[in-house]
């Protein structure tokens, strides 16, 4: 039957519209998954959800100090919401990994821990990548992210410190 990925940017800023399209998808009898932050008022989130199949929640930190650092916001809202989210729609967390802001593993742990007590069906950590690079130099732009990609050696580890906890986890997806 197929299906559709709802992303962005944040999809919840345009929470009317994804609302709407979500209504005419299901319609047609489409598999829905939303990719967001969980960034919303719950009110807001709860009414998407009831069309949506799946949800890829990205947490970009779990210490709501870093993660106010790194985006301008803590994460309590983002947090409470991801527990709602997953007591009611399939759910699957993502880490967008970023070497030296959330990859220590407290982190990783305090993810782990979260994961399994909201009862998610799996981790994706999403190793930054520097693939923008060509696109800075095509534009005549210079990059100034001083961000370096994992290393696969690295990243086994964390799968493996995360599968060792009986939870499944991929990298990439």
């Amino acid at each position: 039957g197929g299906g559709v990925t709802i992303s962005g940017g944040e999809p919840m800023f345009q929470w009317e519209f994804v609302y709407s399209l979500l209504r005419e998808c299901k319609r047609k009898g489409l598999h829905i998954t939303l990719d967001t932050s969980g960034y919303a008022n719950w009110e807001v989130l709860d009414k998407v959800l009831k069309d949506v199949d799946l949800v890829l929640y990205d947490i970009k930190h779990m210490n709501s100090k870093s993660h106010k650092l790194g985006t301008g916001r803590d994460n309590a809202l983002i947090l409470e919401n991801a527990r709602l989210t997953a007591s009611r729609v399939r759910t699957w967390l993502r880490l967008p990994l970023i070497l030296g802001y959330n990859d220590s593993e407290a982190n990783i742990r305090d993810l782990i821990k979260f994961a399994k007590e909201i009862g998610v069906e799996k981790i994706s950590i999403l190793p930054y990548h520097e693939w923008g690079r060509s696109k800075y130099k095509q534009l005549g732009k210079r990059y100034i992210l001083k961000v370096k990609s994992p290393s696969e050696e690295y990243l086994q580890t964390l799968q493996k410190l995360i599968e060792n906890e009986g939870l499944r986890v991929t990298i990439g997806s």
